[in-house]
């Protein structure tokens, strides 16, 4: 490249850098959108990040908002959900925690019985999705981590089938938050559920973990979409709040999503920084709403 040609390209980019960093969007402090959700979207949120706020006031919070489903209840707070006609879109109870799962064979008698009984709860209550976790590593190879995970879960599977509800095994990452996770790839989820071979098993896709872990969310969603039975999302870095702070372009990851046919629910796992937290729940929720 000639050298004036090179000071002309430098110049062109050091003013449209100029130019963005002048727009009022990127010198707000937060995205205000207004105006009723559009529809195109099942949205939910978890109770966790959202405490110390009873699960009473968050139900009655989301129905405010314009939606009516949150993720991760048990059977003991259905009734609090069920008051108030807010659905459960991710049950729990029936796993022993996200160390301790299907990769060590030591735990599937107990994981076997807690999905054995939980589940044709989840069918009289009208419920459809149940989590499920892999278990840390603890010096286990990803290969025997598969074979153990697929038979214990094909042993799930009998009765999840027979109830029409869908176990959904969440993608994690060993990074930041789940130091040693075993199931913290999506290509590791995807073999397992290709080796378990039921329709009943699922992938939790959490955007969040997975910018963590390997990025190439968009491109993840539409080769792998079929594996994929529940989303979630979070800021990253931080995971905070959804906003132009952190670096997830989360329109254009819903809009991918949306693209591949999904029917199932988005649900929102940030942790809110402000005081406000509803607020910050609302503002999330039009952000991905197309």
């Amino acid at each position: 490249m000639k050298e004036n040609s090179r000071r002309n390209s430098l110049k062109k980019l050091v003013m449209g850098t100029a130019a963005l960093s002048s727009l009022p969007y990127l010198e707000s402090k937060a995205i205000t959108i207004s105006g009723p959700l559009k529809g195109n979207v099942n949205h939910a949120v978890c109770h966790w990040p959202f405490n110390p706020m009873t699960l009473e006031e968050l139900c009655i919070g989301i129905k405010k908002i314009g939606f009516n489903a949150i993720d991760l209840i048990g059977p003991n707070n259905w009734h609090i959900l069920q008051k108030h006609g807010v659905e459960c879109s991710m049950c729990n109870g029936a796993d022993l925690g996200i160390v301790q799962g299907f990769n060590d064979p030591q735990y599937h008698e107990k994981l076997i019985q807690g999905y054995a009984e939980v589940i044709p709860l989840m069918a009289k209550a009208g419920y459809k999705n149940i989590i499920a976790f892999s278990g840390n590593r603890k010096g286990m190879d990803d290969e025997t981590g598969l074979k153990n995970c697929a038979i214990g879960l094909k042993k799930v599977m009998g009765i999840a089938e027979k109830y029409g509800v869908t176990v959904i095994m969440e993608l994690l990452n060993s990074k930041v938050d789940h130091p040693d996770y075993m199931c913290d790839k999506s290509a590791w989820g995807v073999e397992l559920c290709k080796l378990v071979g039921s329709e009943n098993l699922k992938l939790l896709y959490d955007i969040y973990h997975m910018q963590i872990m390997e990025g190439d969310l968009i491109r993840t969603i539409k080769r792998d979409h079929q594996y994929f039975g529940h989303y979630h999302t979070a800021g990253n870095p931080g995971r905070n709040e959804i906003d132009e702070t952190q670096e997830i372009n989360y329109p254009a990851v819903v809009r991918a999503i949306l693209d591949t046919g999904f029917k199932g629910y988005l649900c929102q796992e940030f942790v809110p920084k402000t005081k406000d937290k509803m607020a910050a729940l609302e503002q999330a929720i039009k952000i991905c709403d197309l």
